[in-house]
């Protein structure tokens, strides 16, 4: 079980969040015409081993988004922030 140190509830189990996505996925821009921008968007996504960068949402706690950056190969989290506090 991962321990994800909450920036406003301190340190809780994985239980209490939900996945939410790649955080290094960048949307285009809202008069993107291209298909194909949309579909690598919307469909195409790395499997990265390493250092990742994923949004998680605070479910049972304080409802917050958080940016956790976690090992997907050793499941270490080495820092978790509010999404909203988050300079892309």
């Amino acid at each position: 079980m991962l321990r994800i140190h909450c920036p406003v509830c301190g340190p809780r189990d994985e239980t209490e969040f939900t996945y939410g996505s790649d955080a290094t996925i960048r949307r285009p821009e809202m008069t993107e015409n291209d298909p194909k921008a949309w579909l690598d968007y919307v469909f195409m996504r790395d499997n990265p081993r390493g250092p990742h960068r994923e949004y998680w949402h605070h479910v049972t706690g304080c409802r917050q988004w958080l940016v956790v950056e976690r090992d997907t190969l050793t499941h270490e989290i080495s820092g978790a922030y509010l999404a909203r506090e988050v300079v892309a």
